[in-house]
């Protein structure tokens, strides 16, 4: 790890300080909306996935209201690792997004996004570094924050009845039976995708089938 120099933070009441120097940070971001009545539904998928990463670690989330986030802060192999996930509602996750890469002195390259995709059929995931928000409106609020060169982890949501159904209703619906029953291998791939990021230097572009 080396040695580090530690800088105060005063004026956001968070209860430690940044290291910087040689040490690795990587933030990873789940996207969804905030409250329980959205928990389950597609465009949750992206906390579901956060959520799961953090519990295997044995990690618990705090909220951090001046980051506009709940938050949980892991060492893993050489890397710090922040995870978040934004309290603002999806539109504004941008906010939250920028707010945290400033505090810790995070770049783009450092960072993932973990988020529901449409045009992806359930049991598919796809990674990629950058790229159009394919209407995806966290995504597209990270950009006009960020820019677009930040990692993806897409996780796709299409179903039979996605092309039947208008796509802001549907990504608000719960999973099927069926597809609830692939939730545990679905983070499983995306624990693996998220490890790979942690001790890697860079994100592969690929696409994994689960079912």
């Amino acid at each position: 790890m080396g040695l580090f120099h530690r800088k105060e933070q005063p004026q956001i009441e968070i209860p430690y300080t940044v290291s910087i120097g040689s040490e690795q940070i990587k933030l990873i971001v789940g996207l969804g909306n905030p409250g329980s009545k959205y928990n389950g539904t597609r465009h949750n998928i992206g906390f579901a996935c956060v959520d799961s990463f953090v519990t295997a670690e044995n990690s618990t989330w705090n909220e951090k209201k001046a980051l506009k986030c709940h938050l949980a802060e892991l060492r893993i192999g050489q890397s710090r690792v922040v995870l978040i996930k934004p309290t603002t509602y999806m539109n504004l996750s941008g906010e939250a997004v920028r707010a945290v890469q400033s505090y810790f002195k995070i770049a783009n390259a450092q960072t993932i996004v973990v988020h529901d995709e449409l045009d992806i059929a359930f049991g598919q995931i796809r990674t990629r570094i950058g790229g159009s928000s394919a209407g995806n409106n966290g995504v597209e609020s990270i950009i006009s924050h960020l820019g677009k060169d930040f990692g993806r982890i897409r996780v796709g949501i299409k179903n039979d009845y996605s092309e039947k159904t208008d796509s802001a209703n549907f990504v608000l619906r719960k999973f099927s039976k069926t597809e609830q029953e692939s939730m545990k291998t679905l983070f499983t791939e995306v624990n693996a995708l998220l490890n790979e990021f942690i001790f890697g230097d860079t994100l592969p572009a690929e696409t994994r089938k689960f079912l």
